[in-house]
């Protein structure tokens, strides 16, 4: 009988869950996804789930090991850099192959006022010349960038799943609320609250992409957050379909071949 492979894929996106989902069904296949336990009401994919941290690459590669995990797939959201980094020192010490799931970043289209910038840091020092009120769908964490008494006169609406921990923005509303999101939904958001200026990570996708075209018709400018790269020599799949097929080729190779 073909040993059933177990394949650890590290969640905590839409695109995850839909490729433990697509995995599921697969008889050769053993699927577990870990998840950050970043989020309080996190939604489940089928297959086993572990939450919480491995205690970095070391960590990682030693569960990756004893679990005998065969494939790995990092389908974090596009800005766990650090995530992605420990995947692939764990995959490397552990000789096991990797693959890196990332929805492909945004493009502007006509009309689009974005700023592109490196980090939280740098949007932070770019909106006092931008605008006065501040849509910032950064999510939670990494708000400290926008606590300086530099950015005390301007007023922030803060976008997340749960609710920000301090340092925050000193003039702040939170807005609790999960994605998808839809168009009308993004345009009454600036209506109501008179947003001139809106922060976001290039993350991707279509459930937090209406803010963008809201933005565009109003003609308020974007900060845009860049992703970080992908690890040196982590192939990447653009979708879960993609995934997929990296996942059979691999399943097949090692069946006829021995080797990937």
């Amino acid at each position: 009988m073909t040993h059933v492979k177990h394949v650890l894929v590290l969640g905590g996106t839409t695109e995850g869950r839909l490729l433990a989902e697509r995995l599921a069904g697969d008889p050769r296949v053993r699927v577990t996804t870990s998840l950050a336990g970043r989020v309080a009401a996190p939604r489940l994919p089928p297959g086993d789930v572990r939450v919480g941290g491995f205690g970095g690459s070391d960590g990682l590669a030693s569960w990756v090991r004893e679990h005998r995990v065969d494939l790995l797939v990092d389908a974090t959201h596009p800005f766990a850099a650090t995530m992605s980094r420990n995947a692939a020192e764990a995959a490397a010490r552990a000789r096991v192959p990797l693959l890196a799931l990332r929805r492909p970043g945004w493009v502007a289209q006509d009309g689009d006022r974005w700023h592109s910038v490196a980090s939280l840091a740098e949007a932070a020092d770019l909106l006092p010349t931008l605008g006065e009120r501040v849509f910032l769908t950064t999510g939670r964490m990494g708000l400290a960038a926008f606590a300086g008494a530099g950015l005390d006169a301007l007023w922030f609406l803060v976008r997340s799943v749960d609710a920000p921990e301090p340092p925050c923005p000193r003039r702040m509303d939170v807005l609790l609320d999960r994605g998808p999101f839809s168009l009308e939904g993004e345009r009454e958001i600036l209506r109501r609250h008179r947003i001139d200026v809106l922060v976001t990570k290039d993350s991707g996708g279509d459930a937090t992409a209406p803010k963008l075209t809201a933005a565009r018709e109003a003609g308020i400018p974007v900060v845009v957050v860049r992703r970080p790269p992908v690890p040196e020599g982590v192939p990447v799949a653009a979708t879960p379909d993609e995934a997929v097929e990296w996942v059979v080729r691999r399943l097949y190779a090692e069946g006829s071949a021995g080797s990937g």
